[in-house]
């Protein structure tokens, strides 16, 4: 139970957006509730408590949000909901899809609206025909990412299918990857674990094997994203991804949405829920934006240029410093 004191105590700081004259009786009080740490969660958050912020200033209202962290811990993220639901709550806003699977089933009897942040797919993750919750989808265009791998490689033999089979964000990307897979007549070879330690055997199994790895917005994959994408650059193995976390962690590139633009519209839906009393449906947010690694292209001689074109935007990044 240590493990479970000590989260929850980390994350009780609360902040409150103090402003007069409040458009309800004592404002609004929000969790938020992230999954687990890694990078695309952080920046989701924090684009979150930016708006929430920005609205609380621009439109004369009080809102008092409250960080909680999972660490990945369905017992811990249980236990999180108990207490929202406990402390009276007016909305709860969980990011990824097993603190929102958690967070709907701590809400089902209050109906306190639920608006979570970057599923991939709301119906796989049993998500959809909630009265009392919505949200934001991630969906990943895995045949685009995989149209990438074959632009960058037209010779691909075969392709590696790095992931979690306890991830729900996994399994409808990976059940695309291998149809596309199959009708390009590609070998695949699947590599899943559920620790980071199965994770880094799991990778370290495919060097040698395949001539490129996938994984999509993994999240139990993305807490060990570094360790896999310099396994893999080092045995020079492009590594495509489905979110631009693995990218800034090292990966070779992804195309997906900007997570940052993702938080900011999962706070705007939080609160027109909260001010009209409307839950609507989950919002699929645009992609197409390329994020390619140049330091880890260089490694790989694969010159980024090659995407030109394949999308509206690409973005360069650089391996970020932990």
């Amino acid at each position: 139970m240590k493990k479970l004191f000590a989260v929850l105590s980390a994350s009780a700081m609360m902040f409150s957006l103090a402003a007069c004259g409040s458009t309800a009786d004592s404002g609004y009080k929000i969790a938020i509730v992230q999954q687990m740490d890694h990078a695309s969660l952080d920046e989701i958050r924090t684009a979150i408590e930016a708006e929430l912020d920005a609205r609380a200033a621009s439109e004369n209202i009080t809102i008092e949000y409250k960080d909680f962290n999972g660490q990945n811990d369905p017992t811990t993220l249980n236990q999180i909901g108990t207490q929202v639901v406990a402390d009276g709550y007016d909305a709860v806003v969980p990011i990824a899809s097993l603190a929102a699977q958690c967070m709907a089933n701590a809400c089902a009897d209050t109906k306190t609206p639920v608006v979570y942040a970057a599923i991939s797919d709301p119906e796989a993750a049993d998500l959809t025909g909630l009265d009392y919750v919505t949200g934001t989808s991630d969906a990943l265009n895995t045949s685009f990412i995989l149209d990438m791998m074959l632009a960058v490689n037209p010779d691909v033999k075969t392709v590696g299918l790095l992931y979690s089979n306890s991830e729900p964000n996994s399994e409808k990307p990976i059940a695309e990857a291998k149809e596309y897979l199959d009708q390009k007549g590609i070998a695949y070879l699947e590599a899943t674990g559920n620790t980071n330690d199965e994770i880094l055997t799991a990778a370290s199994n495919l060097v040698g094997q395949v001539d490129a790895v996938f994984t999509p917005t993994d999240n139990v994959v993305m807490a060990a994203a570094a360790a896999v994408s310099e396994t893999l650059t080092q045995a020079g193995i492009p590594y495509y991804t489905g979110a631009d976390s693995f990218v800034t962690a090292g990966a070779f590139v992804t195309s997906g949405v900007n997570y940052t633009d993702l938080g900011t519209y999962t706070a705007d839906m939080v609160l027109d829920v909260l001010e009209t009393g409307t839950v609507p449906e989950y919002h699929v947010m645009d992609g197409g934006i390329i994020t390619v690694n140049t330091e880890t292209a260089a490694a790989l001689g694969i010159d980024p240029s090659v995407f030109e074109g394949m999308a509206g935007q690409v973005v360069q990044v650089t391996t970020a410093q932990e």
